[in-house]
């Protein structure tokens, strides 16, 4: 006997999940709230609202259709959280475009995205005139004026953001289309091949904004968040969805603060006139604001902090935790829409010291809502969740994408077995945390033993004067390969500390049986700055590609 259907009366309404209903609660519950962007713009729901439809009459005049893809380059902003709704909720689809990127990549993802329209910055005119005659979809652009003066252009302009929003209705009609229309897209970087394209559909995203909001509002766990949080993005909101936390405050209607283009005393001076109380951002930001000399002036015991594009590390945390951020780890991925889990603290962890807290904060997390993850053998088969048995971490979560797009054997590989593989190895312990130990292209072989790249950072990091740490691996004629660190310490210790005081400081690691004798790093490099990815990742594949020779005089800097 095969399941029952439910039986549906013709007249019923399938209630399709939209990205534009996520809008009806906050017109309702917190139409006087405000979004904020720096000191020049303020205003409430209401008006966001009748902005995200004149924005679509501005795109709907431009000659966008639906299915058509508009491109978005622009800073964190209220223009681009209006860009988030209008653009799919008139059923096309926004491409979130990273900013950061060679000219190269920009002309690849624009191209191979199908972008008809760009809404951008004026800092970003000269780049796209530069590459004009190699973009083969693209047909008018949409200026935001920005602190450089506007200059006469080759590309078709269709006009600047707030005039074309000025001279456009505050009402429009979106109507209802299939749930899983795309409604967003963005570009994943692999190692070393083009970048790979990533879509979501409307159902996707609005599962991604509950689940979220099941794992961060529903239980008591901290770090919390809820309606009457005070909301500043300071991840770059083209990275993977603006993390899906745009689409959750907006739909609580919280007051939401956007930076722009900023610097560490800007976002301290933000946190403090406006009363930030929930962020998200990496590990390296997070660094730079605590060394900055601002942070000493600002009462940071309200703000809500969970970190993700690297691990962070447990000094760190705790040097957060003294300055009363609640900060704690969160695990995602490009293709995974990002969110997965969430390092935060259960109830009977509350009254743990700092440091034992600090523990729990810098795991990879508990899974949140609705995601089914689980650490796998070589066969596939699932490993006990005993704090041990490592393997390859897979998942299965309602909003995963469904493949790349274009490239179905890629596809096919993400998704062999019907799991989604990470490409993260690591162990689920016994209260159900997630421990990530490695990438499986990162891992260290030495010796006959695995060396997670990872662990051996946060070995390194415990050292009172280390800041920041990479570990890669180079080629051993003995071991077949030995692990290279390079190490940035933190300010007041240059010159005090170095290359053998950090071995030692390992080797106390391998007294205690916590690392095998290969796994101390035979050299260790003191440096101004680790390379980093143009979302501030460790850049993996810029410190193997530097292995042979490994160049230590070279300019660290961002990579795709």
């Amino acid at each position: 006997m095969s399941v029952r259907l439910i039986e549906s009366t013709p007249s019923a309404y399938g209630y399709p999940l939209l990205i534009k209903n996520l809008l009806k609660t906050p017109r309702v519950y917190s139409p006087d709230r405000e979004i904020i962007f720096q000191d020049k713009s303020r205003y409430d729901y209401r008006t966001l609202y009748r902005r995200i439809c004149r924005l679509a009459h501005v795109l709907d005049r431009a000659g966008v259709k639906q299915g058509e893809t508009v491109a978005v380059m622009e800073y964190d902003s209220h223009r681009y959280l209006e860009s988030f709704f209008a653009i799919p909720m008139m059923g096309s689809v926004i491409h979130t475009v990273n900013i950061r990127r060679s000219p190269e990549s920009l002309v690849y993802t624009l191209n191979h995205a199908e972008s008809a329209v760009i809404i951008a910055n004026i800092e970003f005119l000269a780049l796209l005139e530069s590459i004009q005659d190699r973009l083969t979809h693209l047909k008018k652009i949409i200026l935001i004026d920005g602190e450089a003066e506007t200059a006469t252009t080759s590309l078709e302009v269709v006009g600047t953001y707030e005039d074309l929003l000025a001279d456009s209705p505050a009402d429009f009609r979106f109507e209802d289309f299939s749930e899983d229309a795309v409604a967003a897209t963005f570009y994943a970087v692999g190692s070393g091949r083009a970048p790979k394209g990533v879509c979501f559909s409307h159902r996707q995203l609005v599962m991604h904004t509950y689940s979220i909001l099941a794992c961060l509002c529903a239980y008591r766990f901290q770090p919390m968040a809820d309606s009457g949080d005070v909301y500043m993005p300071l991840t770059p909101m083209f990275h993977v969805n603006a993390w899906g936390l745009v689409h959750l405050f907006t739909h609580l209607g919280a007051k939401q603060v956007y930076p722009g283009r900023s610097d560490p005393e800007t976002i301290l001076d933000l946190v403090q006139a406006e009363g930030v109380t929930f962020s998200h951002c990496d590990p390296s930001l997070i660094h730079t604001l605590i060394n900055c000399p601002r942070i000493k002036e600002v009462d940071l015991s309200g703000w809500k902090v969970i970190v993700g594009g690297a691990p962070l590390s447990p000094d760190l945390c705790r040097s957060a935790l003294e300055l009363g951020i609640n900060i704690c780890s969160v695990y995602g991925m490009a293709e995974t829409g990002p969110m997965l889990t969430a390092a935060a603290l259960k109830p009977h962890m509350a009254d743990w010291s700092l440091a034992r807290q600090a523990d729990v904060r810098t795991r990879t997390g508990l899974p949140a809502p609705l995601v089914h993850l689980e650490v796998v053998d070589v066969l596939g088969d699932p490993l006990p969740h005993d704090g041990k048995s490592i393997g390859e971490v897979v998942v299965r979560a309602p909003w995963l994408t469904r493949g790349y797009t274009g490239n179905p054997e890629e596809s096919e590989k993400l998704w062999r077995g019907g799991w989604l593989h990470t490409g993260d190895i690591g162990y689920i312990d016994e209260e159900e945390y997630l421990h990530l130990t490695d990438r499986t292209e990162d891992a260290i072989k030495t010796g006959g033993e695995w060396i997670p790249s990872m662990e051996l950072e946060d070995i390194i990091c415990e050292h009172e004067a280390v800041g920041e740490a990479a570990v890669t691996r180079v080629p051993d004629e003995k071991y077949g390969e030995k692990p290279l660190a390079l190490v940035v310490l933190k300010p007041g210790f240059e010159g005090k500390v170095d290359e053998e005081t950090i071995r030692r400081f390992c080797k106390e690691y391998v007294r205690k049986g916590v690392l095998p004798k290969h796994g101390v790093p035979e050299r260790i490099a003191i440096v101004d700055a680790i390379p980093r990815t143009s979302v501030g990742k460790i850049s993996r594949r810029q410190l193997r590609q530097q292995n042979k020779p490994f160049d230590l005089n070279r300019e660290p800097g961002s990579s795709d």
